[in-house]
């Protein structure tokens, strides 16, 4: 299988889901610091998510699950979709329902919109890891949807900090109490990537994912370049949540470009079918491929002794390609 076959459709191919990211601040004029859902809410959009879901899954129909994913993961999850239809008009040969269980809910107190939770679930796919999903929504006649979904260890998931009656605290997106503030955390990864430097922890989101780029870029007869940008406007602002340890959980979203060049001569390696059915143009010297990523960091404390951003998790789909 070659790495290209390996690496697109990252989040899709592995669990067959996708993630967004909602964070478009609308105030609506309320003042009072409530908690996001009720439990009882939270639990319902989990069911109805799940539902919406499985049937688009089934289907290969976008549709069927639009009104419940938004930012990154309806980004990913469309393209999916897309590609799995046009390989498979009758719907998906091998589809097998999500099952979400042993799921716990951390809900923060905030004033305005969005409001929004965490659910903390183990899945029957993608092995022994927990499924982060980040809820959202603008008002109290919208639907709930998912903005963030992302797979990390049972051992990463962090404590967090909660009052008297067990309601999370939101973290501003500006904090200057965390490392690298929230608001900021999409750039300084994306510049990471591009140069390096120490605002990251070695990992295999970080140090092992710039050394598997330096090794793809120097492929006798095949040129490599890599461009990463931020995503932190509307349905892609980030999320966190305070840390018992005065840290925070972030929920951020990035956007990057790969671009293979053949040698003269020669032609760029022939995708897959799904990377072909998102492909615009005919691929002859060059493919230039685009993927979102939705990455789930944890920030310590400013003050703290290890002061290291460690990226817990990240799921990166295909969302189009074009060749040349």
């Amino acid at each position: 299988m070659s790495r290209l076959d390996r690496s697109v459709l990252t989040g899709a191919a592995v669990i067959a889901l996708s993630l967004t990211a909602s964070g478009c601040v609308v105030v609506h004029g309320e003042r009072e610091v409530l908690p996001g859902a009720t439990r009882a809410e939270a639990a319902e959009a989990l069911a109805e998510f799940t539902a919406a879901y499985n049937k688009a899954d089934k289907a290969y129909d976008g549709s069927l699950d639009a009104d419940h994913t938004t930012g990154a993961l309806a980004d990913i999850d469309a393209a999916r979709l897309k590609a799995g239809k046009a390989n498979n008009p009758d719907g998906n040969p091998s589809y097998s329902p999500l099952k979400l269980t042993d799921v716990t809910y951390t809900i923060p107190k905030k004033a305005g919109w969005p409001r929004w939770f965490l659910a903390d679930a183990r899945g029957n796919k993608g092995g022994d890891v927990r499924w982060l999903l980040v809820f959202t929504r603008d008002g109290l006649d919208e639907t709930w949807q998912v903005a963030y979904l992302t797979l990390v260890a049972p051992d990463d998931v962090p404590e967090f900090k909660t009052d008297k009656d067990g309601w999370a605290e939101a973290v501003s997106t500006n904090s200057a109490r965390l490392a690298v503030s929230p608001a900021k955390l999409s750039k300084s990864y994306t510049d990471y990537l591009q140069g390096g430097g120490d605002d990251f922890a070695p990992g295999a989101h970080t140090s092992a994912w710039r050394a598997q780029r330096a090794t793809q870029a120097t492929r006798p007869g095949l040129a490599t370049q890599y461009i990463d940008e931020p995503l932190t406007d509307g349905d892609y602002a980030p999320l966190a949540l305070r840390t018992e340890d005065g840290g925070a959980l972030v929920f951020f979203t990035t956007r990057h470009y790969e671009k293979q060049t053949a040698a003269r001569g020669t032609s760029v390696p022939t995708p897959n079918k799904d990377v072909l059915a998102l492909t615009d143009g005919e691929i002859k010297q060059t493919l230039t491929m685009e993927f979102v990523s939705n990455e789930v960091a944890l920030d310590p404390a400013g003050d703290a002794a290890e002061d290291e951003v460690s990226i817990l998790g990240r799921v990166q789909g295909l969302t189009s390609a074009k060749g040349e």
